[in-house]
């Protein structure tokens, strides 16, 4: 099943950085926009798997909109853009 959720990307230096507020902790970096999202969406389904394994709920993704409503962490040259990812079903017991 694939979800799709949000992504900041920031320019840091000479990388780019991304992470997803839904997903904490998951992060990536990159030397081009082009391969800080392939690394995310690698780190994203990393993730996602290791929430399953430890039988974590995975989080429904948000809007755009309703993370804009709660938080002032955005800043003018951020990229935004959301991340089609694969979500693993649980395994048969």
């Amino acid at each position: 099943m694939k979800k799709k959720f949000l992504v900041l990307i920031e320019k840091d230096g000479t990388n780019f950085s991304a992470y997803s507020p839904d997903l904490q902790g998951c992060i990536a970096t990159g030397k081009s926009i082009e391969k800080t999202i392939q690394e995310m969406r690698s780190a994203m389904e990393f993730h996602l798997e290791g929430m399953i394994e430890n039988n974590d709920n995975i989080p429904v993704p948000r809007s755009l909109n309703s993370y804009l409503l709660e938080t002032d962490e955005i800043a003018p040259d951020n990229i935004i853009t959301t991340i089609d990812t694969e979500v693993p079903e649980l395994a048969p017991a």
